[in-house]
């Protein structure tokens, strides 16, 4: 069975997204890269919903994403991808797949059929869908040292509780903590 695992940065207070969709706040400093290098090379297949595919799709394969980490370029350009949404048309990102419907019951039939592990990047609103649905296994999350005074709650609409386990943590230089989550054995499906 294929695992899913999430990351996602936020901030103190809990926002992953700022006003206007901002996420300028957060640190990414050299020892962050180096985390962001080592997570691209781990061939999974990356899943994100409409809006993270499109800003990710906008800078990872062109000239300036390539310059600012040629490593997480790479991984990010090479890997299989599956964007959630049933707006967008095509996805001209390499080796990007689209499902507009069903998602929930799309990601149990992956995670049930051989193949590489799963790891959603972003997405809030799809990140509450699959974890209302006990359909993750992993939760990273990197929290910034910042609180804002609005943004986007990470698990905005979230319909039960989600209790979780630590697994681990990481801080790095900048002040950022890196914090592995595993569900509760009552959480999972």
């Amino acid at each position: 069975m294929r695992k899913l695992s999430v990351f996602n940065f936020l901030t103190l207070n809990g926002y992953y997204k700022g006003p206007a969709e901002d996420i300028s706040w957060h640190k990414h400093g050299e020892e962050e890269g180096e985390f962001a290098a080592e997570g691209a090379q781990t061939e999974s297949v990356l899943l994100y919903g409409r809006k993270t595919y499109e800003m990710m799709a906008s800078f990872w394969p062109t000239p300036e994403g390539k310059k600012f980490n040629p490593a997480v370029a790479e991984g990010m350009n090479n890997s299989e991808k599956i964007v959630f949404s049933k707006t967008l048309k095509t996805a001209s990102w390499q080796n990007t797949r689209i499902i507009k419907d069903n998602i929930v019951e799309e990601i149990k039939k992956l995670k049930n059929t051989p193949g590489k592990d799963m790891t959603m990047l972003g997405s809030g609103s799809i990140l509450t869908q699959f974890a209302d649905a006990a359909l993750i296994d992993v939760f990273q999350f990197m929290v910034d040292p910042v609180a804002l005074g609005e943004g986007t709650p990470l698990f905005q609409g979230l319909t039960k509780p989600l209790s979780l386990t630590l697994t681990g943590s990481k801080q790095f230089k900048s002040g950022v903590v890196l914090l592995n989550y595993e569900p509760e054995k009552q959480n999972r499906q």
